[in-house]
């Protein structure tokens, strides 16, 4: 069976993470930070990768979806590899 694929997160070019607060018990602290990728998620039967995949900008600079699916095809061809020979399992 082939590895299909799902984008977790749409696109803006940015990532907001969370921490704990080392100073405030229970709390958190956010950030945002600039990114030039997207967390995909590569499924084949019970085997589920999740694994960041850069994305694809156009001769203009602006975020290009179709081309940034293909790379995620792509990549979903090594991952089926990987998951053959037991590197993922």
């Amino acid at each position: 069976m082939t590895v299909t694929y799902e984008i977790l997160e749409e696109f803006d070019g940015t990532r907001v993470l969370e921490m704990p607060d080392p100073e405030n018990e229970g709390q958190t602290i956010s950030t945002t930070d600039t990114v030039r990728n997207v967390k995909v998620k590569f499924t084949q039967d019970d085997i589920v990768h999740e694994r960041m995949v850069n994305v694809v900008f156009d001769a203009s600079g602006n975020y290009d979806e179709d081309a940034t699916k293909v790379v995620c095809e792509q990549v979903a061809m090594g991952v089926e590899t990987k998951i053959k020979v037991g590197v993922i399992s």
